[in-house]
């Protein structure tokens, strides 16, 4: 799953991957939690557009806000199927631009936090679907949950799933209005490259998500 991730990425460094962006600034992040907002790549027509959204995908239908706590992660090979995404996967795809995510190692009854990186130090670009909800109250919230798929080899050492990363070949299909064909993308929902990516253990700071810092990316 993805249940953490770092967002320290200057929106500079974005227009140089998504070159039709429209970029607006944005502060680091380096303990994104769920319920809390981030920026997120999506298409707008003729660009691409960063916008703000909160992490925890809430459909169109829904009475209140409550499902959002199970809705952090879609599991690709279901999403096409389930009600919650069903129509976000065909429509509302995004990207979310992240520096890299977190999972825990357990060791008897002890966690321990990890951060997992693309071994490049590149920018790491996560498989998104995003909603929009009106409110009880009328106003309007735009939400959004990661795709994850089976864990590769070096990620299996800490979790059996992992987040669907995307390569840069593979930002227009899936950013792409006209592709709605939801099967047409389950190509991309392979365990990423083992080698492409890394990880080191990181303070137990991390736990709190109320801490956000560059300390939480310190190596132990």
């Amino acid at each position: 799953m993805c249940g953490r991730f770092v967002a320290d990425i200057p929106a500079s460094e974005l227009k140089k991957i998504f070159a039709r962006i429209e970029a607006m600034n944005i502060g680091p992040r380096y303990n994104v939690a769920p319920s809390q907002q981030v920026a997120v790549v999506r298409n707008a027509g003729d660009h691409d557009e960063l916008v703000p959204m909160k992490w925890g995908l809430i459909p169109s239908w829904a009475k209140d806000d409550k499902i959002a706590n199970h809705t952090i992660n879609a599991r690709s090979e279901t999403v096409a199927e389930k009600p919650a995404f069903r129509h976000a996967i065909k429509k509302n795809r995004c990207i979310v631009p992240v520096r890299g995510f977190y999972e825990w190692s357990h060791s008897g009854t002890e966690k321990h936090p990890h951060f997992i990186f693309m071994a490049d130090k590149s920018v790491m670009t996560l498989a998104g679907i995003w909603e929009h909800w009106n409110a009880p109250d009328g106003s309007v919230l735009e939400t959004f949950s990661i795709l994850t798929t089976s864990a590769n080899k070096l990620i299996l050492s800490l979790h059996d799933r992992m987040p669907v990363i995307l390569q840069p070949k593979d930002y227009d299909l899936w950013l792409g209005r006209n592709m709605q064909d939801a099967h047409c993308l389950e190509h991309l929902y392979t365990p990423f490259h083992d080698d492409l990516l890394d990880y080191y253990q990181v303070p137990d700071l991390v736990n709190n998500p109320r801490f956000d810092s560059p300390a939480c990316i310190a190596r132990v």
